[in-house]
């Protein structure tokens, strides 16, 4: 069993990392505001449930990588400390275009908002690799089984994204608005999460194995 403040702290990164306006949030706040809340609300379902696909493959690879391959556990975390750099400089680089994305999507059936939220992040490659570079800083072989470690860490970043982007959901247009009118936001949210994240690479590199 994870200690709690090990828990604490992961829920806390995952809240930032859920904050930081990117693709997930792009689609549902479009959704949102084309189709109506009830349409984002399925959208963010299937974005559900593509972060469980990955959260399965990442928890009983990150097992069989651990068990298999002597001194896996610091090789997994020094290549997740280089790809946390590289999403740091991606994140201070980028041009967020958050609300470009506006409301031009078509209406579609329930059953394709639900496949397209699904297909958002299931055929994201990035997801696996972000997830593969995030656990490894609070999974410890000390505290049991890395698998049930990994599904407390991956339920816990479920239930904080599925609360925060309901919120966005539901409040879509005020959001859109207070955005527009205070763009300045997104460049502090942007140096700030590229801080966050070499803040975790640093982290992550000076933690011992045991």
């Amino acid at each position: 069993m994870m200690p709690i403040n090990e828990m604490i702290l992961f829920a806390l990164a995952a809240l930032i990392m859920v904050l930081s306006p990117g693709p997930n949030m792009i689609y549902l706040i479009s959704r949102s505001l084309s189709q109506g809340k009830k349409a984002g609300i399925i959208s963010l379902f299937g974005i559900m449930c593509g972060f469980l696909f990955h959260i399965l493959m990442v928890s009983f690879g990150l097992t069989a990588i651990f068990f298999a391959v002597p001194y896996a556990f610091m090789i997994v975390k020094f290549l997740g400390v280089g790809y946390l750099l590289y999403l740091a400089y991606k994140t201070a680089t980028s041009n967020n275009k958050i609300f470009e994305a506006g409301n031009q999507l078509k209406a579609d059936s329930a059953i394709k908002l639900f496949n397209a939220g699904l297909l958002t992040n299931v055929l994201n490659p990035k997801m696996a690799i972000f997830y593969l570079s995030f656990f490894p800083q609070f999974i410890k072989p000390e505290y049991g089984s890395i698998l049930g470690q990994s599904f407390q860490l991956g339920i816990i970043q479920i239930m904080i994204s599925f609360i925060v982007n309901f919120l966005i959901v539901v409040s879509a247009a005020k959001m859109a608005s207070w955005f527009s009118k205070k763009p300045i936001w997104l460049k502090i949210q942007k140096w700030f999460m590229a801080s966050v994240l070499s803040g975790l690479a640093i982290k992550m590199a000076f933690t011992k194995a045991k």
